[in-house]
């Protein structure tokens, strides 16, 4: 009960729904129970219902000079288009074969290096309230492909769980992929706000993920986001209602002191969380797309990461050079690897053959391929 307590505690204190400070909905979708079940839970929030799909008053025209303010307005509107969409990988890196659930378009936290920043063309937050269209998108894809193995994600274009406290997003998707013979969720995310996923019927078909990294890069870089402490005490209630669990180093940050940093990380998430319930850990060195950089020092004038010597690399990012990629890679898995359960599947995101071997001694098809090595340590 004190573990339990001390959870919702850090939720009450950093759950990133608190950084909002109105919402708008789309006229199409005000009347449907799910958006009136969000406005209900929100509310102490402002709410003003707009005739179309923008936020009044943050012109995307001026984006991202106004994404700092923009992330403090909520937008309920329809998704137009698919949901449940591939992974934007690039054929030239080994990729996990991940499949993304668009569940809403920005993020009320604010990290320096989110690609996001680069990605999008709108300040404001979106949240996607056609549920039933989502899960029809998604029975349809499992009925097509009935013998296929899905491992499903929705943070990809936001955190899965930032706004659940208002959207309960979880207690839809967790139950209704617990349904399922062919899927697993992974539910990714920065904070602490879990307070949803308590006594849901996930029939162990869901995974809850954190992204870690050393706590400079947590402090400084990391705007809004759960400590490592609270995310770490989240992860241990999680695995304590029945949930396995993913952590994500990603993006891994070349900075003053990162061998310690990292290790006095590794070193409490294996003090604080139960290894045996962790599924699979990701490595994946920092990378970004051109325009990025020149985003985020505009935002962020203080940081001083990007200064680093980077090469474009085969997908068009820039990245560090491989020498320097294959130190960080080696130093965590080094690390790793003896405090790791032996079913953990520990691999390296959108990075080529060369450097997994040179990092783990094999490549993803000496094991059948990356996607059969992360559904093993699934099943």
């Amino acid at each position: 009960m004190r573990s339990q307590n001390r959870i919702h505690k850090a939720e009450k204190l950093i759950n990133p729904v608190s950084h909002i400070k109105k919402i708008f909905v789309e006229q199409g979708v005000a009347d449907l129970p799910y958006t009136q079940e969000i406005l209900k839970r929100a509310a102490t929030i402002p709410v003003e219902i707009i005739n179309g799909h923008y936020v009044p008053g943050l012109d995307a025209n001026q984006y991202p000079r106004n994404l700092t303010k923009g992330k403090q307005n909520l937008l309920l509107c329809r998704n137009l288009g698919h949901f449940f969409k591939p992974c934007p990988a690039t054929r030239e890196y080994r990729c996990c074969d991940y499949q993304v659930i668009n569940i809403g378009l920005n993020c009320p936290m604010d990290c320096v290096y989110c690609i996001l920043q680069a990605y999008l063309n709108n300040p404001w937050l979106s949240f996607f309230v056609n549920v039933d269209d989502l899960l029809r998108e998604l029975e349809a894809a499992f009925a097509k492909n009935p013998d296929r193995f899905w491992r499903i994600g929705t943070g990809e274009f936001t955190d899965s769980m930032a706004l659940d406290q208002l959207t309960g997003l979880s207690q839809v998707l967790v139950p209704f992929i617990g349904r399922q013979s062919r899927a697993v969720l992974e539910l990714k995310t920065k904070s602490a706000a879990i307070a949803n996923l308590q006594g849901l019927d996930h029939q162990d078909r869901t995974i809850v993920a954190w992204s870690l990294n050393s706590q400079p890069i947590m402090r400084e870089e990391e705007l809004r986001t759960a400590t490592l402490d609270e995310r770490l005490q989240a992860a241990a209630q999680c695995a304590a209602w029945g949930y396995r669990l993913a952590f994500h180093f990603d993006p891994i940050i070349d900075h003053p002191g990162w061998q310690e940093g990292y290790a006095t990380t590794i070193k409490e998430l294996f003090r604080q969380v139960p290894s045996d319930k962790i599924a699979w850990i990701s490595l994946g060195a920092l990378r970004f797309l051109p325009p990025l950089k020149q985003i985020a020092n505009s935002r962020f004038p203080k940081s001083r990461f990007f200064s680093e010597e980077f090469i474009v690399g085969l997908d068009g990012k820039h990245r560090y050079f491989r020498s320097r990629r294959v130190d960080l890679y080696q130093h965590l898995y080094r690390l790793l690897k003896p405090l790791a359960d032996p079913k953990t599947c520990i691999y390296l995101c959108m990075e080529s053959d060369e450097i997994w071997r040179e990092v783990m001694g094999f490549a993803p098809e000496d094991h059948g391929s990356l996607a059969v090595m992360l559904e093993r340590a699934v099943f």
